[in-house]
């Protein structure tokens, strides 16, 4: 008798720990150090979870993971994300990860955008949200209203940094961050530089995406910034080649001459044709492009042209004999070069 207890007892402990070592071993099947799982938000429920298991080769048996999963209430409560499952993760740890919502969540590392559809798209691929949902939010009067904006300042609200997002943000929610963002950086004192400009930050912000579209060289953006706020105020054009080159939508044009204002007609950013800033950003300027403006240098300039040198810095001049000058320089050196 007490031999046949003891069997079943040691029959309980080697079940228990074949039970134990079956569940919590490593149940991944793939290679690399970790793959990312995806639950869309329209998809959050046990069936696509299982399969999308099965699918992307997650774990090796799914069946395991379902009658785990059976067993608490995540059949019921599946939370949509993106998330890293790490190599050699057991189905406890896997079902844990899930169960919690713990995402992985996405860099979104934003840098120069010319255009609302560029801008959409990367978002869109970056985040679950299509691009059609970002360029409908950037075209929607109603959407933009809540931050002050119109169609035309619509991307001012996009501060070009690094920014964290659960890959499951809508479109909404992303420029609610993105406006949260925008409130941190226009801090009391970039807004006492822009009053003391007189510009509006959206105002700032369309002035530096022209002078970032002009040159790369921080140290000359804040005299070229500086030209154009003396035009501002002497009631000038600020005749700015990239405006002309955002109006025709062709970002490849290296010499912009009269049939290119001409075609850019009466375009709002046509700025030959049309004194003070556009109505919106040509792109969306760094924040030190943004910065230079607020901290432009005192000048006289009210021209400037590419050097003959072709460094990418700037020849300036205050009258239009001296530009002229450099303007002739450089045109014969494009023309040496056969540029067009």
């Amino acid at each position: 008798m007490k031999k046949t207890i003891w069997r079943i007892f040691l029959g309980l402990i080697i079940t228990a720990a074949i039970g134990i070592y079956f569940f919590f071993r490593s149940a991944t099947a793939f290679p690399e150090k970790s793959r990312y799982f995806f639950i869309p938000s329209d998809s959050a429920q046990m069936p696509y979870v299982i399969q999308g298991l099965k699918n992307k080769g997650i774990l090796k048996n799914t069946a395991v993971f379902e009658w785990l999963a059976g067993r608490t209430d995540y059949v019921s409560k599946v939370k949509p994300g993106r998330y890293k499952i790490e190599n050699g993760m057991s189905q406890p740890e896997v079902l844990r990860l899930l169960i919690n919502g713990r995402q992985d969540p996405v860099k979104l590392v934003i840098n120069k955008f010319r255009t609302k559809e560029d801008f959409a798209r990367f978002a869109g691929l970056q985040l679950e949200c299509d691009s059609l949902q970002v360029i409908q939010y950037l075209l929607s009067p109603d959407s933009l209203k809540r931050y002050g904006l119109d169609t035309n300042s619509a991307m001012t609200l996009v501060i070009p940094n690094t920014y964290t997002f659960f890959w499951n943000t809508s479109a909404s929610k992303l420029f609610k961050k993105l406006n949260s963002e925008k409130d941190i950086f226009w801090n009391p004192e970039r807004l006492k530089k822009a009053g003391k400009l007189g510009l509006t930050t959206e105002e700032v912000y369309t002035l530096a995406s022209i002078i970032e579209e002009e040159t790369n060289k921080n140290d000359e953006k804040p005299v070229i910034a500086s030209v154009y706020l003396n035009r501002l105020q002497k009631g000038m054009t600020l005749a700015a080649d990239p405006t002309v080159k955002y109006a025709l939508r062709d970002f490849g044009l290296k010499r912009i001459r009269f049939k290119h204002i001409d075609a850019a007609g009466n375009s709002p950013y046509n700025t030959y044709k049309h004194k003070g800033l556009p109505p919106g950003p040509i792109c969306t300027p760094s924040i030190k492009t943004i910065d230079a403006v607020l901290n432009a240098a005192k000048t006289d300039y009210i021209f400037f042209c590419a050097k003959a040198d072709f460094s990418g810095y700037h020849a300036f001049a205050s009258n239009e004999n001296d530009h002229m000058k450099n303007a002739k320089a450089f045109s014969r050196a494009q023309d040496s070069l056969s540029i067009k």
